[in-house]
């Protein structure tokens, strides 16, 4: 493989860098960011089971009657 001195390297590539040899070195934040993942899918999973209900599926019984409900609503 072909060494890239720092200076050729785009920045997006610098930006990638930094945080992935920052994630790498990590020790205890590992475990904070797993953490942090964890409660933000289990809020979202709560979210949308207790307050974003499947109207569609309620309301209508087909998927062609969803999907000219869905068109309906958008040309409004």
């Amino acid at each position: 493989m072909e060494h890239i001195s720092e200076n050729k390297r785009g920045p997006l590539e610098k930006i990638w860098r930094f945080y992935a040899d920052g994630f790498r070195e990590m020790t205890i934040g590992r475990k904070l960011w797993a953490l942090i993942v964890f409660k933000v899918i289990v809020l979202f999973l709560v979210l949308k089971l207790f307050f974003f209900p499947d109207v569609l599926k309620q309301r209508y019984e087909t998927d062609e009657q969803r999907a000219q409900a869905v068109r309906t609503a958008l040309t409004k």
